[in-house]
């Protein structure tokens, strides 16, 4: 089978493309490198021995993804193309909106007009927003708390008004909470552009020496410890799970919304230990203000994702931080 994946060199990407080419289907990757390298290709090749097919261009030209999906005979697609950063979507909600909606919009009409009717969304646990019940269910009330989680939601809004209108189609969107860790060869991980966002990459550059210490966004949530919990989820588990409801969704038509997580929650202060205990030093951390759109609690239930599609997270926190660690140190610049 031969899969459209929009942001293909990405963290979540990239890793799925190597499991797609070992399960023997065939990705075809459009990546505008925004936040990702053209040098990820080398390494998918390394691992897998393939080169995938690779388009650089933007998932709002229609007429790219148009030609991409008739020349390339494109059956389905998994749609990974976004911006992520909560932090920054605060501050440049326009470019947020017009790159993560406007371009899912772009990418399921021109999958309407090549007539390609299977889709793969990455949505997020954001969608969720402040939700006071833990953990969370698929349906569970939805109402973001930033920019990022809005349009994360809008897209989301917008698939099930299109399954609704047309149910020829087959519409998952997964909704992962923290990804985290990296392949097991040490050649592919988290290479964020800038000052990382997420807890796991800055860890990962702390014990690199390429950030002096880790700040920690509030010390006072109603949480264990009082630092925010997440439910962190290795990303070759996610990448699996794309999979999964891949082959799910390709024989099932509907609308279709799953949890991607392990079902427990992890505190910044215990993941700040994890990492510790895999790299073998004790990391620089002090505490700071909350930042906002920020949540204190959110882990998932995992049940339905493993029920109906079969799925559940293998790894456990101790191999997220050692595959973490061991990408890191081998690569300390990330990619070339």
């Amino acid at each position: 089978m031969k899969i459209l994946v929009t942001g293909g060199t990405g963290y979540i990407g990239s890793h799925t493309c190597v499991q797609l080419l070992e399960k023997g289907w065939q990705p075809v990757i459009v990546d505008s490198l925004v936040n990702s390298k053209i040098s990820v290709l080398d390494r998918i090749h390394q691992i897998t021995g393939t080169r995938p097919a690779f388009i650089e261009g933007d998932v709002r030209d229609a007429d790219l993804l148009q030609k991409v999906l008739r020349e390339h005979a494109i059956e389905a697609v998994i749609h990974f193309a976004g911006l992520k950063a909560v932090g920054e979507s605060v501050s440049m909600p326009l470019k947020y909106y017009d790159n993560n909606v406007h371009g899912s919009m772009v990418l399921m009409e021109a999958m309407k007009q090549c007539n390609v009717k299977t889709l793969v969304f990455s949505s997020s646990a954001t969608v969720y927003g402040d939700a006071i019940e833990m953990p969370l269910k698929e349906d569970a009330p939805t109402s973001a708390t930033n920019p990022y989680g809005q349009s994360k939601l809008m897209v989301e809004k917008v698939i099930a008004d299109l399954c609704s209108s047309d149910p020829s189609w087959s519409i998952t969107a997964l909704r992962y909470f923290n990804p985290v860790g990296a392949h097991a060869s040490g050649l592919m991980g988290e290479d964020p552009q800038g000052i990382p966002n997420n807890l796991m990459p800055f860890l990962a550059q702390v014990a690199v020496g390429r950030r002096e210490e880790l700040q920690v966004f509030g010390n006072d949530y109603q949480t264990p410890d009082g630092t925010g919990v997440r439910d962190y989820i290795h990303v070759i588990d996610l990448a699996q799970g794309h999979l999964s409801a891949l082959t799910h969704g390709h024989s099932k038509a509907g609308h279709h919304i799953f949890n991607l997580g392990t079902g427990k929650g992890n505190s910044v202060l215990e993941m700040l230990n994890a990492f510790g205990k895999a790299c073998g030093k004790e990391l620089k951390h002090k505490i700071v203000s909350r930042r906002p759109g920020d949540v204190a609690a959110s882990w998932a239930d995992p049940h339905k994702a493993q029920s109906v599609l079969n799925w559940k997270a293998q790894k456990s926190l101790d191999d997220m931080c050692q595959d973490t660690w061991r990408w890191q140190s081998q690569n300390p610049n990330g990619y070339p």
